[in-house]
């Protein structure tokens, strides 16, 4: 037997050790925004390393497919994310979650 071979456990425990950490810095950290949007990106991570893992030890590629729309989601959202961003940035001079959490016109 091979002592080598990273079986489907490993990945899985990975994989949630990642969620708990993002879920965990979401609800400890809630003044700095760049910091939330990091915590989304690692619970997508997460979610990707658990499609890659099911797809490879089931022999289907079906769950590398997903991994694809999900990078391509996350791109995405965190172009956009940085984008509004800096653009609160520039109009309120400050990104703290609590100051920007009345955003009346």
């Amino acid at each position: 037997m091979d002592t080598s071979v990273i079986g489907l456990t490993s990945y899985l425990t990975l994989a949630a050790i990642l969620f708990a950490i993002s879920v965990a810095g979401i609800f400890l950290n809630r003044k700095n925004i760049v910091v939330l949007l990091m915590c989304i990106e690692l619970m997508l991570l997460a979610a990707n390393i658990n499609f890659v893992a099911f797809s490879y030890f089931l022999n289907d590629l079906s769950g590398q497919v997903f991994v694809f729309f999900i990078l391509t989601v996350a791109a995405a959202e965190a172009a956009i994310g940085l984008a509004i961003l800096v653009t609160l940035f520039r109009s309120r001079k400050t990104i703290d979650v609590e100051e920007l959490d009345s955003l009346k016109g």
